[in-house]
């Protein structure tokens, strides 16, 4: 990316940040989960639609957790997984089985295994190399994202309320983490992805795809979440999974499919705490 175009990346986001800031009032629902809209027509040469939900770390726990629905018989949407548990927002998570459903990553709940890796020579199994990260929730509701480990590790751990493989994990400590060089990576695709900050939890999803949403390639995607200061950040599964949802306003971001938003396996719900 030239000079130019970083430094209208670094204003533009930062203006976003700053308008976050000041509307808090606007822009605040009664759970304190913030909405930011970011469409822009030059970002990275191309049109881009983006949508941002911002949670307070000082909020998890005392007004929100974040859990998860899933699966493992049945491709649901992920508006309908997040409504049934009442959610206040949802985003989609990791890859599935398409044609018959269920995870086909490491996927553990309470201690018990709901699913493992599937080989990548099977399908709908994805490469080590784009699978290279852990999502959790410890049971004391701590957002955690890592390298993944072997699956026997989270199998004997009892730390965990779940664990969810996915990736190829974005940033980790502060560093930008080295990419798989494959089209997956290279070309431009609808994404989702999970970031923090020092503060707040992103949920962000990007369209692709269309004439107004052409998608990024996940060195795009590292550094825009890179210029929202995240100290950790992984892709979840994107293309026509890519969706984001609140109670408030329903469906937020345009998936990619001509029939709109994909029966998915499993996604990650904003729930509030109970009695709040």
């Amino acid at each position: 990316m030239n000079t130019k175009n970083f430094g209208i990346i670094s204003f533009l986001i930062l203006f976003l940040l700053v308008s976050c800031k000041t509307n808090k009032q606007n822009q605040k629902t009664q759970n304190q989960i913030y909405q930011l809209r970011y469409i822009n027509d030059s970002l990275y040469n191309s049109s881009q639609r983006i949508k941002v939900l911002s949670l307070s770390k000082k909020d998890l726990n005392k007004r929100y957790i974040i859990d998860i629905a899933y699966s493992d018989t049945a491709l649901i949407k992920t508006s309908t997984m997040a409504s049934r548990k009442n959610a206040l927002a949802a985003i989609n998570g990791s890859f599935f089985d398409m044609d018959h459903g269920g995870s086909v990553t490491y996927f553990e709940l309470n201690d018990s295994i709901i699913s493992y890796t599937r080989n990548d020579s099977i399908k709908w199994g994805v490469p080590d190399s784009i699978i290279n990260a852990a999502l959790i929730i410890s049971k004391n509701n701590k957002l955690i994202m890592e390298p993944v480990k072997k699956e026997i590790f989270y199998k004997k751990s009892k730390k965990e309320h779940f664990v969810m493989v996915a990736g190829p994990l974005l940033i980790h400590n502060s560093k930008l983490q080295s990419l798989p060089n494959m089209a997956f990576s290279t070309k431009r695709h609808p994404r989702t992805c999970i970031g923090i900050t020092k503060d707040s939890i992103l949920f962000i999803t990007v369209d692709g795809r269309s004439e107004t949403g052409s998608g990024m390639t996940l060195k795009e995607l590292q550094t825009f979440v890179k210029n929202f200061k995240c100290t950790d950040a992984i892709n979840m599964d994107g293309g026509g999974s890519t969706t984001i949802w609140t109670k408030e306003k329903g469906l937020l971001n345009s998936p990619s499919d001509k029939k709109g938003e994909r029966s998915v396996a499993n996604a990650i719900l904003i729930l509030p705490v109970k009695n709040n």
